[in-house]
């Protein structure tokens, strides 16, 4: 299982259970409404805030194997040209 799913499960389940709380709870209809209001808000909050730093991490992941590929890619090249020069010899 990805890391990405259990936390998506994770959130959601917590939603979910936060939700159920709520409408459980002994409060007026305003009061229920304005705190599934504030938690929708803190969740698009959460969410906006895990999906950036998904970002971050996946640029950086990309930013580091575009190095090590070309890295690898001029190793390969100098090896190559070696072995060409060494035939030519």
């Amino acid at each position: 299982m990805s890391v990405g799913k259990f936390f998506t499960g994770v959130v959601i389940g917590a939603a979910l259970g936060a939700v159920a709380g709520i409408l459980l709870a002994p409060k007026s209809g305003a009061e229920t409404r304005e705190m599934l209001g504030e938690m929708a808000s803190d969740m698009a909050k959460k969410t906006d805030e895990t999906v950036q730093d998904i970002k971050r991490k996946a640029d950086t992941l990309i930013t580091d194997a575009q190095e090590k590929s070309e890295e690898i890619m001029g190793k390969l090249q100098d090896m190559l040209g070696k072995q060409k020069n060494e035939a030519e010899v």
